[in-house]
């Protein structure tokens, strides 16, 4: 099978979304506004929604293979020659070198990986800070290799990527602070740990010792700051996600990761509660419909529990599949949100 068939087949196995206020049916990643949950119905096929009286909408055109296949080659061939490329690019050029408008690129980009193109870039060049800045070597030339042309915008947007100073990073975050407290929920221990800025960590377990361990292995060389009751408040957000998943989640995050993990961290928070997705429909949803292994490795890799929905992900079959937190915690949550 050929790579265009194969994205093709992965686009294809993605449900469809019916509106029952307006008799139209939609692809996942259609670009138009998603209507209120108890005026949808689900459809795992084309021919399932027209049975039941649906039209295809005008924009996404469901029913229409080819035209889905060209979106899912256009953004992973974005990504690629972003990852490839020149960061420095603008999105415009991009847009151009794909020969599409600007417009069209921008939505159909953001519907299949949840981030717009700017963003994406951004994330990349993050990453080849954070690979530039090691011990030998200097931090001019690490922002000349990742893109930027002056060292003040360098210095104002790696301060927000990095959560601390260039410098700071290099050293493994000698100068980074982190809240942390330890609670107690009906699935175990928690322990929850902020930077100045978000939660960088929430942890499950058993041992709230091993927690602790956990935590300082993550973050090897910061301050760490527990006992502060006002940092209790932030736990008991958290316990309460916990016991309550509808009630969702309003703390600023903190996401360290490559690009491609946070592309997926951000995807898996677009999953509602009482809602799941294969490992194969998450690849085709960030645009790497191949990498199914990529994004198993991804949720595996997710500091945040709860916070970043990979309880939500299980296999084609329906069936769980591992849970850095415990299996039996997977099942729970699920449970909790309405999927047995």
């Amino acid at each position: 099978m050929t790579e265009a068939a194969e994205v093709l087949t992965e686009a294809t196995t993605l449900a469809f979304r019916g509106v029952l206020t307006t008799g139209v049916y939609c692809r996942v990643t259609c670009i138009s506004r998603p209507p209120r949950p108890e005026n949808m119905r689900w459809f795992g096929c084309v021919s399932d929604a027209q049975r039941a009286g649906f039209r295809p909408c005008l924009r996404c055109r469901p029913d229409d293979e080819e035209f889905a296949r060209r979106n899912a080659d256009l953004v992973a061939e974005a990504c690629r020659l972003i990852d490839a490329g020149d960061s420095s690019q603008t999105v415009a050029a991009l847009a151009h070198a794909l020969g599409v408008s600007e417009g069209h690129f921008h939505r159909t980009f953001r519907a299949h990986t949840g981030m717009t193109p700017r963003a994406y870039m951004l994330e990349r060049r993050a990453q080849l800070v954070r690979e530039g800045l090691k011990p030998g070597r200097t931090i001019t030339s690490t922002f000349y290799d990742a893109g930027y042309g002056s060292s003040g915008r360098f210095y104002a947007v790696c301060s927000r990527a990095l959560g601390m100073a260039p410098a700071d990073y290099r050293a493994g975050g000698r100068s980074e602070t982190l809240h942390f407290a330890v609670g107690q929920t009906s699935l175990g221990a928690i322990l929850v740990a902020s930077s100045a800025k978000g939660v960088a960590a929430i942890l499950l377990g058993d041992d709230p010792a091993a927690l602790l361990t956990d935590l300082q292995d993550r973050f090897p060389n910061a301050n760490f700051v527990g006992g502060d009751e006002r940092y209790e408040d932030t736990v008991a957000k958290v316990v309460g996600m916990v016991e309550r998943p509808e009630v969702g989640f309003d703390l600023p995050l903190d996401l360290r990761g490559t690009t491609f993990q946070r592309r997926v961290w951000l995807a898996l928070r677009d999953i509602s509660p009482g809602e799941i997705i294969s490992y194969e429909d998450l690849a085709a949803k960030v645009g790497r419909p191949k990498a199914g292994k990529a994004v198993a490795s991804a949720c595996a890799s997710n500091p945040l529990a709860i916070a970043i929905p990979c309880h939500r992900v299980v296999r084609k079959d329906g069936a769980s599949f591992r849970y850095t937190w415990g299996i039996e915690r997977k099942a729970e949550l699920l449970r909790r949100e309405g999927r047995q």
